[in-house]
């Protein structure tokens, strides 16, 4: 059939009109004046361990919370979408859907040359993670014998992609996903030989999956930054403002150790053992922790990492010096806090968090948020006599008292007689409160890396 020149000019004309219709206009807003008078910040994200995740109390994630952030500082509330692949976030985001889009995006020159974005807030380096056992590449050479999955539409297949010799075997899978945790955990099952993944993320995800392991860098280090509207007229300059105080503040600092800096040097033999116990032991105790954080200030997960270091959730551990249970207490700390039986995983579990509520309740008024809660662990661990000490050796120092990071430091000199003598309660090894807080830690960041 023939068109005439009549009706391709009235179809050129209707996609001229559908090119200047509602959906040009970018989220509705033109200024950050409309911006702020709106009151929402319409952020674009993709679904991640890492970056954004829904709950019964809203999203969590590294991603959101530096939003968060930003968006308090306009005054105006963020209104979170999520996009199934990073195409569609991409595109979303030209087709002025959203304000920005916060996804641990690579700035890369190829999404430079369309997109536009505020300064840089992290840096990664990509890495090949192949699970252990299996074809695990150490040069660019040996690609080619391995089975490779890659996230479409990433930076990934783009370093792939550019790779300068590249050998004629290799090849490899795209797939769609909202980040490369689906992938990695494909690798994990053995689907796949290898994936690629920003180091953080691959890091997060050996926490889980610890037969995962980093074979290779395939880059230098890469910047992450958010990508912007760029018919929103100062929004570009906002950000760049913004992320200028950040820099010269600790925001990024505290979201890193938040989300990424409580994992201590990769132990395969304990990551792996713990992951087995999440799914063999902790089942049988989980609903005494959550009963025992009801009644008391801690989260559940922080009890269960706590027993975890104590007793690796065994109901019938015993040490050299009798403490024992779940949450190793001593015969004279269970009749305190009524707990007839040490072996009995209950009693155990509430006795532990009710004394643990006991030592936070004492901690001095002067010591604040998480610092309270690792000055009443480490006072678990050593004695709140000890830690008394600690904090008049801290001022000794020239060091601050009420921070917990400080106390870490002067611990240590508790067991080194120039130290302690002249301080009340005298000798303690030292060191054993400051790896137990972080080890307490770390098992807790564990934990929520298996999503509990």
């Amino acid at each position: 059939m023939m068109i005439s020149s009549r009706h391709l000019l009235v179809i050129v004309i209707l996609f001229v009109l559908a090119g200047c219709g509602p959906a040009a206009v970018p989220s509705g807003v033109a200024s950050m004046e409309e911006l702020q008078a709106r009151g929402s910040l319409i952020v674009l994200t993709l679904e991640g361990p890492t970056s954004y995740m829904p709950g019964e109390d809203g999203p969590s994630g590294y991603e959101v919370d530096l939003v968060r952030a930003f968006a308090a500082s306009l005054g105006v509330e963020p209104r979170f979408e999520t996009r199934p692949s990073i195409t569609a976030l991409t595109t979303a985001l030209a087709n002025g859907e959203g304000d920005i889009a916060a996804a641990g995006l690579t700035v890369t020159p190829s999404r430079e040359a369309h997109m536009l974005f505020g300064p840089a807030y992290k840096t990664v380096t990509e890495q090949l993670v192949c699970h252990n056992g299996g074809p695990a590449p150490t040069s660019l050479n040996d690609l080619g014998r391995a089975r490779i999955v890659v996230l479409a539409g990433s930076s990934y297949l783009e370093t792939l992609q550019a790779l300068p010799a590249r050998p004629q075997a290799l090849h490899w899978t795209e797939r769609r996903a909202g980040s490369a945790m689906p992938l990695l955990e494909a690798v994990d099952a053995g689907d796949f030989d290898c994936t690629i993944a920003d180091s953080h993320l691959a890091d997060f995800a050996r926490r889980r999956h610890p037969d995962l392991v980093v074979a290779m860098d395939l880059t230098g280090e890469e910047s992450l930054a958010w990508a912007y509207s760029q018919h929103i007229d100062g929004l570009g300059d906002a950000l760049a403002s913004w992320f200028n105080q950040i820099h010269q503040g600790d925001l990024l600092e505290r979201l890193d150790e938040n989300w990424f800096g409580q994992f201590g040097d990769f132990n395969y033999v304990d990551v792996s053992s713990f992951v087995d116990r999440v799914e063999t032991r902790l089942p049988q105790y989980e609903r005494w922790f959550e009963l025992a954080a009801e009644r008391t200030t801690f989260d559940w997960d922080l009890l269960a990492a706590q027993a975890y270091q104590e007793s690796h959730w065994d109901p019938d551990a015993i040490s050299d010096t009798g403490v024992r249970g779940l949450m190793m207490l001593t015969l004279s700390t269970a009749e305190r806090v009524g707990v007839e039986d040490r072996t009995d995983p209950r009693q155990s579990i509430v006795g532990g968090a009710t004394y643990l509520e006991d030592l936070y309740q004492r901690v001095p008024s002067g010591v604040t948020g998480e610092d309270r809660v690792w000055f009443a662990l480490a006072a678990y661990n050593v004695g709140m006599g000890h830690m008394y000490d600690a904090r008049t050796l801290a001022e000794r120092q020239g060091l601050e008292k009420n921070s917990w990071e400080d106390l870490a430091r002067v611990l240590p000199l508790l067991s080194d007689p120039t130290h302690y003598r002249g301080l009340r309660y005298g000798y303690a090894r030292g060191q054993e409160p400051v790896r137990y807080v972080q080890k307490v830690r770390e098992y807790r960041a564990l934990l929520n890396a298996q999503g509990l």
